[in-house]
């Protein structure tokens, strides 16, 4: 494939694109926001510097996993990442390229998150229906997470107290500093795909096998349903004040009101779309409530929610989006595709 693809949009003035072997399967910007990386489905890991956000070049690549790399998250240390993969295996990549091998098994792993404060700094990943939740080296297992079928997503609330995962018929909500073994269970029958915490701890909302979102209002337990959808969802982001829970799954980007008694009995916002292309990934900028919303085509647009204006970050790509991430600063844009398409796109100037 060429780098002479014609890809327009932001990109052509502010970014830079490049072909690797092996779909994207995640993307992520260390703590630091100095560089990005792309884990792809062969195992490589590739790391841009911010400052040669431009040149992908120099780029580098390195091989991580003897197989898929499946999860990705920003390392506790500000400077580099942690990545699982089908081999079994949690490894750090470092900043200077060097790669640590944390933890091997037998069952490959599937979802990596991290979180960090002043005061904290935990890693927790599942493999199977175990989370193990480990220190900020990520080498010592401060405990075992058991569920009763296998964990399709984790995610930790805002202020890292509490580690939640989706599985079959519902999701557990652990305190990760509990002495005690015993999860909140959340129930709901059908199987669990994916997981989201509400910025502010309100609610934890699950995306369904059978095309649906359901949720629990963390207060009281209450149940809430979101359906409608024609495909699954795949992808769910809060905005960083929690009003909004934007969504993948339809033709356009679904938006649901988490404000004046929402999402239940109220409508969702619909964003606009590309052109009929399904929406595959959603990211919530972290400041703004500005979105970036990737589609099946190939294409990547910023929206802002308020106005539902559109800038086009790439029009003319190739592939899916099958991942999407601002860094945590909101400066740096970056997308992967299922044919090995990464990007990266310079925001501080847009």
């Amino acid at each position: 494939m060429s780098q002479t693809m014609t890809l327009r949009g932001l990109i052509e003035k502010r970014g830079a694109t490049r072909v690797v072997d092996g779909q994207i399967n995640a993307c992520t910007a260390s703590r630091d926001n100095q560089r990005f990386a792309f884990t792809t489905g062969e195992g490589d890991v590739i790391v841009a510097h911010r400052a040669d956000l431009t040149n992908p070049a120099v780029w580098t690549t390195h091989a991580v996993h003897d197989g898929p790399a499946l999860c990705l998250t920003p390392d506790t240390d500000p400077h580099g990442f942690l990545t699982g993969g089908d081999d079994g295996r949690i490894c750090r990549l470092d900043m200077h390229g060097e790669i640590e091998e944390l933890s091997t098994g037998r069952r490959r792993v599937e979802h990596i998150t991290s979180y960090v404060d002043a005061k904290t700094a935990l890693v927790a990943a599942a493999s199977g229906k175990q989370v193990e939740l480990r220190d900020a080296t990520g080498r010592t297992v401060l405990k075992t997470l058991e569920h009763p079928s296998t964990v399709t997503g984790i995610a930790f609330d805002a202020k890292g107290k509490r580690v939640a995962a989706s599985h079959y018929n519902g999701a557990s909500v652990w305190y990760t500093a509990s002495k005690s073994d015993n999860p909140r269970l959340l129930e709901w029958k059908g199987s669990h795909i994916g997981i989201a915490m509400h910025p502010q701890g309100e609610a934890l909302i699950t995306a369904m096998q059978d095309n649906d979102l359901h949720g629990w209002r963390l207060s009281d337990g209450h149940n809430i349903r979101m359906s409608g959808y024609p495909t699954k969802v795949r992808s769910m982001s809060f905005s960083a004040n929690g009003k909004w829970l934007a969504t993948s799954g339809a033709d356009v980007v679904v938006m649901w009101p988490f404000f004046g008694g929402g999402p239940m009995g109220k409508p969702p916002q619909e964003l606009p779309g590309a052109g009929g292309a399904p929406c595959t990934q959603v990211a919530f900028h972290p400041q703004q409530e500005v979105l970036a919303a990737g589609f099946a085509d190939g294409t990547v647009l910023m929206i802002e929610t308020t106005t539902q204006r559109v800038l086009p970050i790439v029009l003319g790509g190739n592939g899916s989006i099958s991942a999407l991430a601002y860094s945590a600063d909101g400066c740096m844009l970056g997308f992967g595709t299922e044919e090995g398409l990464i990007g990266l796109v310079d925001l501080a100037a847009a």
